[in-house]
């Protein structure tokens, strides 16, 4: 079977937890954590780094931050991950869905405007399969009706948006390290501050509402609870794991393109059967996160999907639209998500991991092509 993910590991992160276990030091904020912050400051230009547990914990940091409560709206699109609109619902926001682009899974731009009340508090675009969102646009909605931009850039590491690193462009931003993404850690996250004005808050809130990390740099003869906040910060285990992926980052992410590059290019044949393969836009960069392809039809994608496991190959679809979900359809009273559902019923993902090789995804790519080959009728 040629699964869908296989975590891939450096080979360091058993001896840099082993460092970790050796110094005595596993509980968070130690020298492993120390050193994945500095990375994502130095190397994406993010004022302030915090690593968590994971990208929810970062995602629930930030409504804290932004000090949202009940009433408040937080616009979003519907077609991402539950944690993205959870965060902000355990803080009491109404959460007002947008619809995705016509090309591309991410939030429509030119929707998000007219979805603005007085109540609203924050955009929270995202990032889908590592793909910019047009950051110009949002970023001048924002600055223009006095609102706040988390950038959910849970699959966005190392992409780019004209130059700057996704996550460091809206007032926050948010990372995964979950073992579907890019770079690991089993779970894990991070919290990029970009506004100078969150940067105290979000250390307090990051160290279970105390100023404790002010009190190890000295800055104070004693800490206490000074804040809300909650246990955000990983172990140093997880911190140590993380390490020795980010000391990898080059070799994965060049791997990662590599494998993106064979599937786009091996797959060109599908256009003539009406299918749509995955678009970069001009001001955006390509990260290797994912491949996916948009079905003609529902029924079409559950066919392949049923020959591909036939044929041993583990693909999967992807996100439910989160205004027709279970728990939010008797929330919702907004417009139809026309693109949102079409990604919920057609969009199909390949299987992409670290250590692919040309065998295998080359038997995926036939595969594909000649599901299509040998379906000259379809619903």
């Amino acid at each position: 079977m040629i699964q869908f993910n296989i975590p891939y590991l450096t080979g360091n992160e058993t001896a840099n937890i082993q460092r970790a276990a050796s110094n005595l030091q596993l509980s968070g904020n130690g020298p492993f954590t120390h050193k994945c912050q500095t990375f994502f400051e130095q190397n994406f230009g993010i004022k302030k780094a915090l690593v968590t547990s994971s990208c929810t914990d970062a995602l629930e940091m930030s409504a804290l931050l932004l000090n949202i409560k009940p009433g408040d709206e937080v616009i979003m699109p519907s077609y991402t991950f539950v944690s993205t609109a959870n965060a902000f619902v355990l803080r009491g926001a109404t959460i007002v869905f947008c619809d995705s682009r016509s090309d591309h899974p991410g939030i429509d731009e030119s929707k998000i405007e007219a979805l603005i009340t007085p109540k609203t508090k924050a955009i929270v675009p995202v990032h889908y399969a590592g793909v910019a969102c047009d950051m110009d646009v949002i970023m001048d909605i924002a600055k223009r009706h006095n609102i706040f931009v988390v950038e959910d850039a849970a699959q966005a590491i190392d992409s780019y948006y004209k130059n700057q690193s996704l996550g460091s462009i809206g007032h926050l931003g948010t990372f995964s390290f979950h073992e579907t993404k890019n770079i690991i850690s089993g779970e894990g996250g991070l919290l990029s501050v970009n506004e100078e004005k969150f940067i105290e808050r979000s250390e307090i809130i990051w160290e279970k509402g105390t100023n404790r990390s002010a009190f190890w740099r000295g800055e104070v003869d004693k800490y206490g609870w000074v804040d809300i906040g909650s246990s955000f910060l990983p172990s140093e285990l997880t911190a140590a794991f993380l390490w020795a992926q980010l000391e990898s980052m080059n070799e994965i992410q060049n791997n990662r393109i590599n494998i993106w590059n064979r599937y786009y290019e091996g797959l060109q044949e599908l256009r003539a059967f009406g299918v749509n393969l995955p678009y970069i836009p001009s001001y955006a960069t390509n990260n290797g996160h994912m491949f996916y392809f948009v079905c003609n039809t529902g029924t079409e994608r559950i066919q392949l999907l049923q020959y591909l496991k036939s044929n041993e190959i583990g693909a999967v679809f992807h996100y439910l639209s989160l205004h027709k979900s279970p728990y939010f359809e008797g929330l919702y009273s907004g417009n139809e998500l026309i693109n949102s559902d079409k990604y919920t019923e057609r969009l199909i993902r390949l299987p992409f991991y670290n250590n692919l090789d040309t065998y295998d995804q080359t038997k995926v790519i036939d595969t594909v092509i000649n599901f299509y080959r040998n379906s000259i009728e379809r619903i």
